[in-house]
């Protein structure tokens, strides 16, 4: 069997009429055509997530901002999603304006407006006037098949990183195809914000068959180097926390900004394995994947975006996920039993 026969199989097995999907992506140079985004809008799917670095905006020009995120409208490839389905966005550094930004980006407030006007949030929308960044969350499907999707805001109050020079770098870090961060020293060194956590764990907590947490930095890699939950211990553990405290059943991560795509299983301090499924980039692609014991498999370098899709409609009610390239074939994928993830 071909693997484009064997691919056009599993997505058959896996997008059944019963089923909810939920598709999603990161890394999307404006300047580039993006023919994935016309394949992905032919998927049966119910939504789409752009989870950060959905331009390259990197300025505090706001004018140029705003004409990048224009650039991309433009493009018949997207608007071709967007006729296709709902789409939802959470930004990450490059959208959001600066390299690795965090809390001291000067124009974070601008940079929002022109953020959710392209995105068409509504007037009155929380998302515009909370002090604390652009979180959401939504839902797709119903009942058994009902999928909550949590979209936390990891730029917004980010502290400060905790980096290292460039030839201590060089010696020590590139060699292994890691970044310049470390884990800050500060035990209360967040991404979040207290107000953010509060309202993550409330969301949390609503009844849905599976809870996804749409990140827009890894959160299961323990040491990339580069910018992840790693980074602020303290939020990678309660989050942790909240799962476990809580008897919160059926949660799965997904993320991008790595430019290289995979799946990780983490299997400590949870009474279930957590999922992550990193899917980027659209356009972006980066061959010098760095380490990650958590990987189930090979990572790829070749553009992807991510699927997930819940199944209940059989004798054993499962999740599908995992990611294809720009001609829609399974480049990795995983089935898991949404019994082994509901242990409470």
């Amino acid at each position: 069997m071909t693997s484009r026969l064997l691919s056009a199989c599993l997505l058959a097995f896996a997008t059944q009429a019963n089923a909810t999907t939920l598709l999603f992506g990161s890394c999307a140079h404006q300047d580039e055509p993006l023919p994935i985004l016309r394949h992905i809008a032919e998927q049966p799917a119910d939504a789409f997530v752009f989870l950060g670095d959905n331009i390259y905006g990197d300025t505090e020009d706001m004018a140029v901002l705003a004409a990048k995120y224009q650039k991309l409208g433009n493009n018949p490839n997207f608007q071709a999603l967007q006729h296709a389905m709902p789409v939802h966005a959470i930004w990450d550094d490059h959208d959001y304006g600066e390299n690795d930004a965090g809390a001291e980006y000067p124009q974070k407030e601008a940079s929002r407006q022109i953020m959710l006007n392209f995105w068409g949030a509504p007037k009155d929308s929380p998302r515009r006037s909370r002090p604390d960044g652009i979180y959401t969350d939504f839902f797709i499907g119903e009942g058994e098949q009902r999928i909550h999707v949590i979209l936390p805001d990891l730029r917004w109050n980010r502290a400060p990183l905790n980096g290292m020079g460039k030839i201590e770098y060089v010696l020590k870090r590139r060699p292994d195809n890691r970044g310049p961060y470390s884990p800050s020293e500060d035990p209360t060194a967040s991404m979040l914000g207290e107000a953010q956590w509060q309202w993550l764990e409330n969301a949390i907590k609503q009844p849905a068959a599976l809870t996804i947490i749409g990140s827009s930095l890894q959160v299961l890699p323990d040491f990339t180097g580069w910018e992840a939950w790693v980074n602020f211990p303290a939020d990678r553990q309660r989050l942790f926390n909240v799962i476990r405290e809580n008897n919160i059943n059926g949660v799965m991560l997904i993320s991008g900004d790595t430019h290289w795509g995979e799946i990780s299983r983490y299997d400590t301090e949870l009474d279930y394995p957590l999922w992550e499924v990193t899917s980027s980039g659209l356009t972006e692609e980066w061959k010098q994947i760095s380490p990650n014991k958590h990987r189930i498999g090979d990572a790829t370098h070749t553009n992807n975006y991510g699927f997930v899709t819940i199944n209940t409609e059989v004798e054993q009610p499962f999740v599908h996920v995992g990611l294809k390239d720009a001609a829609g074939n399974i480049l990795m994928a995983q089935k898991v039993l949404l019994s082994s993830l509901r242990p409470y």
